[in-house]
């Protein structure tokens, strides 16, 4: 990709991801939205007097908190004059606010942006029905009482039955899959075993929980009510997981004959993460020091029963338009949405047939070396709060880079709907 100005990211923080319905349960997305902008723009002595705008993923937005990022931006005490807006491109739409702000900044429209994600999966409500929107609509119509006690009447007790807006938002419209059951269609069109899957989980919480220190660093604690004790690290990771542990799980989406578990599969996550981008000459006249630059991305549509392997369809765009392949990448971070989802995508990057038939390549772009792969576990072990998750990586991923001293990374995820995201990002 030839830019017309360098866009880099300068920094960023994310709060601790915890387990849906525990430790965040009454902390507001935009409270955990507003704790990141703050935090990022403070670690990086950034005036917010300099930010031109903020821009946030977030898929179940709060009625509370119309548009998240407006408000979680003037909490976190940006200039009324700074634009906000969110974003929803489902479990992409963290990355997808990075990529907003990159052709904000390289078109010259802007120079320095807020970007990330949140999501409170804790607080996505229950909803009634059509139906008992009519019945409440007939009763605030109604003027005389004896209107309002046929309105009460006429309403069915079956119209009060909750629905849970979760579980019908990981329910794909189109192809009327759960998403565990495309993880179940992955396991099954490419020979992906239950021990494959419980192998690969128990490698992400082995990873992550020996992470934890590293991982701290990009953390920002979270004081959260009642007690306002703080938590500083990821819930998830489990230092004393085992295979034995896992094996006696039962299989969540196919109860008969399926392999992904609750174990093999990411949790319902609450986080919030947030970056700070910038274009590049105005990062040197400020003084601000970078973690890297925005190489490249991509994004692509595939067909929504096998999302999972959209992270191998965006990759491929990312690498070419970055004039890079599987063998320059240095570290690589891949969404583990699901065990049997990340094997699959393994399969289909080392495939000749695959890369000839769907991406429209002579031979397989190269499997990516699982030892510098998510070297710090990854969803399985640490959480995926939807919206948050592509910020995330592209912040582990360079946070990671730097300590290594690497140049060159990848971070990629596949998102419900049937789509891919991927960043390539460099450093100096």
């Amino acid at each position: 990709m030839t830019f017309r100005r360098g866009v880099v990211i300068v920094g960023g923080v994310r709060t601790p991801f915890c387990k849906s319905w525990g430790a965040f349960n009454e902390v507001p997305a935009d409270e955990l939205c507003r704790i990141t902008i703050g935090e990022a723009l403070a670690r990086n002595d950034l005036d917010p007097r300099l930010v031109d705008e903020v821009i946030i993923g977030n898929i179940a937005q709060p009625a509370e908190s119309t548009p998240i990022a407006r408000v979680a931006a003037l909490k976190a005490g940006l200039p009324r004059r700074v634009p906000a807006f969110s974003v929803n491109q489902n479990c992409g739409s963290g990355m997808q606010s990075i990529v907003s702000a990159f052709h904000r900044i390289e078109s010259g429209a802007a120079d320095v942006i807020v970007a990330g994600g949140v999501e409170s999966m804790s607080r996505i409500p229950f909803l009634l029905g059509q139906a008992f929107t009519g019945d409440v609509m007939r009763l605030r119509r109604a003027r005389t009482l004896p209107q309002k006690m046929a309105a009460v009447v006429a309403a069915r007790l079956r119209d009060l039955r909750p629905i849970s807006a979760l579980e019908v938002g990981l329910r794909d419209a189109i192809c009327g899959l759960s998403m565990g059951e495309t993880a179940e269609v992955l396991a099954r069109r490419f020979r992906i075993s239950r021990q494959d899957q419980d192998a690969f989980a128990l490698e992400s919480h082995r990873r992550a929980a020996a992470a934890r220190a590293r991982l701290r660093e990009e953390i920002v604690p979270v004081f959260p009510p009642p007690r306002f004790e703080p938590v500083q690290d990821d819930i998830g990771p489990r230092e004393d997981q085992t295979m034995e542990q896992l094996a006696r799980l039962k299989p969540a989406f196919d109860r008969r004959n399926g392999t992904v578990t609750a174990g093999n599969s990411c949790m319902l996550t609450d986080g919030a993460a947030s970056v700070v981008v910038a274009a590049e000459d105005r990062a040197r006249e400020l003084g601000l020091a970078y973690l890297g630059r925005i190489r490249s991305y991509g994004f692509a549509g595939l067909d929504p029963s096998v999302m999972g392997l959209g992270p191998v369809y965006a990759t491929a765009i990312a690498l070419e338009r970055a004039g890079a392949s599987m063998r320059d990448l240095q570290l690589i971070e891949i969404n583990e949405a699901f065990a049997a989802q990340v094997l699959a995508v393994r399969k289909a990057f080392a495939s000749d047939d695959f890369a000839r038939t769907e991406l429209g390549l002579g031979s397989a772009l190269g499997e990516p070396d699982p030892a510098i792969t998510n070297v710090n576990g990854g969803a399985i072990a640490l959480g995926h709060p939807v919206g948050c998750s592509g910020a995330r990586l592209a912040l582990t991923l360079l946070k990671e880079m730097a300590r290594r001293s690497l140049s060159l990374g990848l971070a990629a995820l596949c998102i419900g709907g049937g789509q891919g995201a991927a960043l390539v990002l460099e450093r100096a």
